[in-house]
């Protein structure tokens, strides 16, 4: 199991940078998924890798990023490392992408729902300055509930559900952009 290492002991002011996260593996397993049998190209990462390295990462800076991966050095082989290294950027850019067009995609929606708001505000005045009579008054009951709903329903897919998905996304964008290396303990 990954294990997070808060004070390694290190000589080099490189090492003892704020942006290194360093984890200790037991094995190349500890990365990937117990229920993906497949190989380490396509092996699913383990959600307890990915849970630590979000910790880590929370009070890191965007740039500079190191994520190193410490293993015993009986256990390592060059080749597996650069097959992993290969799986975790391809990862980490894959779901900063998406992530990137899902906020988009909310910012849109969330505009479409806030100009829907405010053309069933103006309907609703329209009718209200309009002549008196039951279906110009049961027009207005429907339209106007339904304007503040849409546009309250639009600043919550802005503000709040963007909100959500903003240190997924920050978090993605750290990882994407770091560079992995592996090390001996």
């Amino acid at each position: 199991m990954a294990r997070l290492i808060k004070n390694w002991k290190t000589n080099d002011k490189k090492d003892a940078r704020e942006s290194n996260i360093r984890l200790a593996l037991d094995s190349y397993n500890d990365i990937f998924s117990d229920f993906d049998p497949r190989p380490s190209e396509n092996r699913a990462l383990s959600s307890d890798f990915l849970q630590e390295c979000i910790r880590a990462a929370r009070d890191k800076t965007d740039e500079g990023i190191e994520l190193r991966l410490m293993m015993p050095a009986r256990s390592r082989k060059k080749s597996e490392e650069n097959v992993i290294k290969k799986r975790l950027r391809e990862h980490f850019q894959k779901h900063h992408k998406r992530l990137d067009a899902e906020g988009a995609a909310i910012k849109r929606k969330g505009a479409a729902w806030i100009t829907a708001g405010i053309i069933l505000s103006l309907i609703a005045a329209k009718t209200l300055s309009g002549k008196d009579g039951f279906l110009m008054t049961l027009l207005f009951v429907i339209v106007e509930p339904a304007s503040w709903f849409s546009f309250w329903t639009g600043l919550d897919k802005l503000f709040l559900e963007d909100s959500h998905h903003t240190s997924k996304r920050r978090f993605y964008h750290k990882m994407a952009r770091a560079e992995v290396k592996f090390e001996s303990y």
